[in-house]
């Protein structure tokens, strides 16, 4: 397929009179509708569960079987978009996602809720991508830093936004309204998108060339993709319940993932027409971009999980509160990534990436002094310290990975790079459960045997502790201190593991800065032809 060159220096409007800044709030937008879904329902799970009269455990697979479906359609979405046309395929995930937001929210069964979540994350898998690449075709090379910042800060406040937002529907209104919240926007989307976006000529013609002598469906290529890439996420959302490996079903699926993936990587390098273009890696400034947005994802979900968690167990924080906790780090971002995006085009990219890693490493290695006793305003602030780190990031970035890839490769290269944060933060929310479940239980054998009847010191502080305990009837002053002492061990084991992930994501994150030197030079900075 032929492109000229020079058409990336034409004005992507490409004929239309449209101004651009009405079209990237809609494509942000829709983005943020998406994003916001995959944390707004966390908070939900319990009402779920007792509504449908289900277990917390059954009640997970309303996450897992959205994560599943959306991780498998995403990598595909770029050619999805050049078989459909781009607007068609983009009109079509915001007409369905609209629909079974719909259907979740009236589903009367536990069974129906989890197959129609599974219905609404294939739908939504290409929001993003589609997104990505409609920004890019939109707006000329010196404003799509400032596009590109619009963009991400609606998908980087989703995350930050959705557990507190989903805790507010659900304590005041019912859990029906997590879902039934996607409607009316999704209504605006609908009328928005098909008043402002329209293909490019180019796009139009790109997909006349593919259809030209019959369409070719890499249809091996879609069940390796769905097999890898399924039973992988499934691997890391119900691994720690299931004790990993310790489980039959968890092993079962980490060797299909694992011998599919391969499989996968083999034949879609030779496929003349694969459904995921897994050649663009052969770029090492891409590949390098990859791997940076893997390790962005990472610590983000990552720790937007760890800081709740922390408040609420720790701390005695309700649900709402605990969003309130991380909320400032997601308007700290809104209030910098426009300055990033300005400057994006006239300091080298490789400083910002590697600004933006010691500024998120640095508030993580902070955390590691979090105690009991510490105040909500020390716990928001170190989390706007890091999300300023964040905020260096994303633009960057993009910018970096679509710097060298051919014009045609936009969309190929969004799903991609879309694929690869959201796995990062599958992979971190799941190694944050885990380390942070074993290692309290490893610091609770720790302290337990000190606190032994064979030591003196803790002898004569349980002696103490007895003589101040009131007692009563059924209540003896000796089994009170013992289990004030118990009751302490325990929060004393969770916070030494609560501190030893923040230790853990700030030393990985912290060794990420030299992977910087793997990006080569970008010599147009200013136009990267994909975002966040």
């Amino acid at each position: 397929m032929a492109v000229d060159a020079t058409m990336d220096k034409a004005s992507p409007a490409e004929g239309r009179k449209i101004n651009p800044w009405l079209i990237a709030p809609v494509v942000a937008l829709a983005a943020f509708m998406e994003v916001l879904d995959i944390s707004i329902a966390n908070v939900a799970l319990p009402h779920i569960a007792g509504s449908l009269s289900a277990s917390q455990d059954e009640s997970a697979w309303v996450l897992t079987s959205y994560l599943v479906t959306n991780a498998v359609v995403m990598p595909i979405s770029g050619w999805l978009s050049l078989v459909l046309c781009r607007k068609r395929f983009f009109m079509m995930c915001i007409v369905g996602f609209t629909i079974t937001s719909l259907l979740c929210g009236l589903a009367p069964s536990l069974g129906l809720l989890i197959v129609l979540r599974a219905i609404q994350g294939a739908v939504g898998g290409g929001l993003q991508p589609s997104g990505q690449a409609i920004l890019s075709d939109t707006f000329p090379p010196h404003q799509r830093g400032m596009a590109f910042a619009m963009y991400g800060m609606a998908t980087v406040f989703a995350p930050a936004i959705g557990p507190t937002l989903g805790g507010w529907l659900t304590d005041n209104f019912s859990w029906h309204w997590v879902f039934l919240i996607n409607v009316p926007v999704g209504i605006i989307l609908m009328l928005l998108i098909q008043a402002l976006i329209t293909d490019p000529p180019r796009l139009v013609e790109a997909r006349k060339v593919r259809l030209r002598d019959g369409l070719s469906v890499d249809y091996l290529g879609f069940s390796l993709v769905a097999l890898s890439l399924g039973c992988f996420q499934i691997v890391l959302d119900r691994g720690q319940q299931d004790d990993w490996l310790s489980s039959t079903f968890i092993t079962v699926l980490s060797i299909t993932a694992a011998v599919s993936f391969v499989a996968l990587i083999i034949w879609e390098l030779r496929c003349r027409q694969p459904i995921v273009n897994l050649r663009l890696f052969k770029d090492r400034t891409f590949a390098t971009a990859c791997v940076l947005m893997l390790m962005l994802g990472f610590i983000l979900l990552g720790t937007t999980f760890l800081i709740p968690a922390f408040v609420q167990s720790s701390l005695g924080y309700t649900a709402t509160d605990a969003g309130l906790v991380i909320t400032p780090g997601g308007f700290a971002i809104i209030v910098v990534m426009p300055f990033v995006g300005r400057i994006v085009g006239k300091v080298d990219p490789r400083i910002l990436i590697a600004l933006g890693l010691i500024i998120t490493s640095t508030a993580l290695l902070y955390m590691t002094n979090f105690y009991l006793d510490i105040s909500s305003e020390v716990v928001m602030l170190a989390r706007v310290w890091q999300a300023l780190g964040f905020a260096f990031l994303f633009i960057p970035i993009n910018t970096i990975a679509f710097s060298n890839l051919p014009i045609e490769a936009t969309s190929d290269a969004s799903a991609l790079i879309n694929l690869m944060r959201n796995f990062g933060g599958s992979i971190g929310i799941s190694v944050a459960s885990t380390l942070l479940t074993r290692r309290a239980q490893y610091h609770q054998d720790v302290l337990t045997d000190h606190a032994a009847n064979g030591n003196p010191a803790f002898a004569h502080y349980l002696d103490k502790l007895t003589t101040l305990m009131p007692g009563g009837p059924g209540y003896a002053p000796a089994s009170q201190a013992l289990a004030s002492v118990y009751d302490g061990i325990q929060q004393q084991a969770a916070l030494l593991a609560y501190v030893e992930d923040f230790k853990l994501f700030g030393v990985v994150f912290l060794a990420c800065v030299p992977i910087v030197l793997f990006i080569k030079p970008v010599k147009n900075a200013i136009a990267p032809m994909g975002a966040h």
